[in-house]
């Protein structure tokens, strides 16, 4: 790959909005412009290149991107006298050049697999005196984003696409048509980047895909997906998570790798959306409550210990008070420890847009309102069995409120405090697995002491 002349020595910076593959996205991208020679910047403000990487399953992050794109006009012009504003992710593949009816001022689109002509799209926006966008959201014959270079967030932990794109098309998500059909990488070409990690010192690694549990189909004939995680975990690699994990592909078979391997942790997050069979089927979700539930049963006899988390919508399209009670009975059956909680988004394009629906808004908000209570308790109370347990952290860093407060997530993925020891600064502890004995059980977090030493 040739670096363009024109983008050596310009600073960017990277805003990234979204799940963990937009993540993932941003540190290619990242990686991709250190490689030009470009230098990173913490804040637009300061970047000749701000690079913004999108994501369209909510309303909500699309008017979060129209309003820190739009900032960009008013902004200080950079030293180099010209700023240019690219346009990356799940919005700009649905958008295109029409993204400019929000965000004049976008120079560069490119979409979910055309992250490699950033370089280029970018060398001739710098050389475009006439400002019209570049674009570039050809999908077909493009590689995966795992070929380019990376600019991880962190020295112990990294993000590894194991798979693109999603076959399920749920009605209510935009998914499928933003970054298309369900293509899986090699298992060789997966396991090959998790030992290269390895050897770079990364402890912990989290598979990523939209549906991870179809892996291998669309390449092997059926997914192979228990065979992945038994391979990855002979890498030696210490700690392994995965998501996004769809209750109808979850195998027995992966279910038994999750619970033989060590390295796999005791946390799994398990979307279920709804607790009420008949809006399970309007979700298009092909399964039921009754065997949502039994497969719960199934992982709670594998993984006695096992964190479960999911997603759940409230207000889909013509959800009655009687499905949403289904909904609450579920989450104290399956006993969630964490559970994200939304209200349903309409997102143009999809099927359930399309669906009436006149149910009152403080309706939807009273429900989510009740949902976000009994959570929030669940949540308490599952922290509440660890209490004077030993949590296995994984130390990320400071607390941003309290410097000589620690901060990493248990093996269950919970958060947990913890002051520093004595005589140990936190560039110490940072990337390091200490044993943290619970001493104080919240909502949202664990706090405690460490025991022995870090390792």
């Amino acid at each position: 790959m040739s670096t363009p002349a024109s983008l050596v020595g310009k600073t960017y910076c990277v805003k990234t909005f979204g799940c963990q593959m937009n993540l993932h996205d941003s540190e290619r991208v990242a990686g991709l412009l250190d490689s030009c020679g470009c230098i990173c910047v913490p804040e637009p403000d300061d970047a000749d290149i701000v690079v913004f990487m999108t994501c369209c399953v909510r309303e909500n992050a699309d008017q979060r991107l129209y309003g820190q794109a739009s900032a960009m006009v008013s902004a200080p012009t950079p030293p180099s006298g010209r700023r240019v504003v690219a346009i990356g992710g799940c919005i700009a593949q649905r958008d295109g050049e029409r993204i400019r009816e929000h965000i004049p001022c976008a120079d560069v689109v490119f979409g979910t697999s055309a992250l490699a002509s950033l370089p280029d799209l970018l060398d001739e926006a710098f050389a475009d005196d006439r400002h019209t966008v570049e674009v570039d959201t050809v999908e077909e014959g493009r590689s995966f984003s795992t070929d380019l270079p990376s600019r991880r967030a962190s020295a112990y932990h990294a993000w590894v696409p194991i798979m693109t794109g999603c076959n399920n098309f749920c009605t209510y998500c935009i998914v499928p048509y933003v970054r298309g059909r369900e293509k899986s990488r090699t298992m060789e070409s997966v396991v090959a980047e998790v030992e290269a990690l390895v050897a770079d010192g990364v402890r912990e690694v989290t598979l990523l895909g939209q549906n991870v549990n179809s892996y291998g189909r669309n390449i092997y004939g059926e997914p192979r997906f228990a065979e992945l995680l038994r391979r990855v975990a002979a890498t030696g690699v210490e700690r392994i998570r995965f998501t996004s994990s769809n209750p109808k592909d979850l195998s027995d078979e992966t279910i038994a790798a999750m619970a033989e391997l060590p390295a796999v942790m005791p946390h799994l997050h398990l979307a279920v959306q709804s607790g009420s069979t008949r809006v399970l089927k309007a979700m298009n979700r092909s399964y039921t409550r009754e065997e949502y539930l039994e497969l719960v049963g199934r992982l709670r006899a594998a993984m006695p210990g096992l964190a479960l988390s999911t997603d759940i919508i409230v207000g889909f399209p013509g959800e009655t008070e009687e499905d949403f009670l289904d909904t609450l009975s579920l989450v104290r059956e399956a006993g969630f420890s964490s559970a994200f909680t939304f209200i349903y988004s309409r997102r143009p394009g999809t099927p359930a847009a399309k669906m009436p629906d006149d149910t009152p808004h403080e309706v939807i908000q009273g429900r989510f309102d009740r949902l976000a209570e009994l959570v929030a308790q669940q949540a308490h109370d599952a922290n509440q069995a660890d209490l004077g347990t030993l949590a296995s952290v994984l130390v990320e860093g400071p607390s941003k409120r309290d410097e000589s407060v620690m901060v990493g997530h248990s093996e269950k993925k919970q958060t947990v405090h913890f002051s520093l020891p004595e005589g140990a600064s936190a560039d110490d502890l940072v990337g390091k697995i200490v044993d943290v004995r619970v001493e104080e059980a919240l909502t949202w977090y664990l706090r405690g002491t460490v025991e022995g030493e870090p390792r």
